[in-house]
């Protein structure tokens, strides 16, 4: 217990800043948060931490965003893939060792940040679009269900599919909030998501929420894409960093 309420201003921060980015570009809670938190606690602590702000955050922003119906009919094999392949790679977390995963996050956020500042995406055809949501679907529940984060995946076929703003925002938001369910009932299923790490997780929905407030003043008022790639190149550190922990 004393653990946790050590852990409790660093995490408020952590969340603070994760929703404050989530709110100025619509991505980068389970990025951000995980990707801090790892510097300073255990992996499967710094996954089951972002379990409760990533499901609430989340359903948030796709009912800021509303048609949440034509979303879900857009996305639902994306979805329908996404759980399912997430829900079976959870319950292989609890078998990876620390460093093994520390190395496997920072992996993912490094190449995040690389996709996001250098790739430019391969335009997906509307006939290849079922093909598409299955192929991007398993990678992303494959690399959620290990790591926390399967923002790349999501984030490549959406460019690839050259949706406009508003649809990336809605689409991101509910995608992720449905990944997040298994998510949290894996950790919990799997002993990870502990009741004491739940209590934080829950508490951590404040600062995330206040960020996210915070994020959609700063949407209206700084270059998004200037701050877009501040965030990003932060990321890319952070990912480098967590895998020379895991090497040396």
């Amino acid at each position: 217990m004393g653990d946790l309420m050590a852990l409790a201003l660093p995490a408020t921060l952590a969340f603070l800043l994760a929703g404050t980015i989530k709110g100025t570009v619509g991505i980068g809670l389970p990025t951000a948060s995980v990707g801090i938190l790892s510097q300073i606690v255990s992996p499967h602590e710094a996954i089951a931490l972002v379990c409760l702000p990533m499901v609430v955050a989340n359903a948030w922003q796709v009912w800021r965003m509303g048609d949440v119906m034509g979303a879900a009919r857009r996305y639902a094999l994306f979805g329908a893939v996404l759980v399912t392949v997430l829900w079976f790679t959870t319950s292989l977390t609890a078998t990876v060792s620390e460093r093994v995963l520390v190395g496997g996050i920072g992996g993912v956020v490094a190449v995040f940040s690389l996709l996001n500042l250098f790739f430019v995406p391969v335009a997906i055809a509307a006939r290849h679009d079922r093909a598409a949501q299955v192929g991007f679907g398993v990678l992303a529940g494959g690399l959620g269900g290990l790591t926390g984060i399967w923002a790349a995946p999501l984030v490549a076929y959406l460019l690839g599919r050259g949706v406009d703003k508003d649809e990336f925002v809605r689409a991101t938001g509910l995608l992720i909030f449905l990944g997040a369910l298994p998510l949290a009932a894996g950790f919990w299923w799997e002993g990870l998501l502990t009741p004491p790490l739940a209590g934080l997780s829950a508490a951590m929905v404040l600062p995330t929420l206040a960020g996210f407030a915070l994020g959609e003043a700063l949407r209206a008022r700084l270059p998004a894409e200037r701050f877009r790639k501040v965030v990003l190149l932060v990321f890319l550190a952070m990912g480098l960093n967590l895998i020379r922990r895991a090497l040396f």
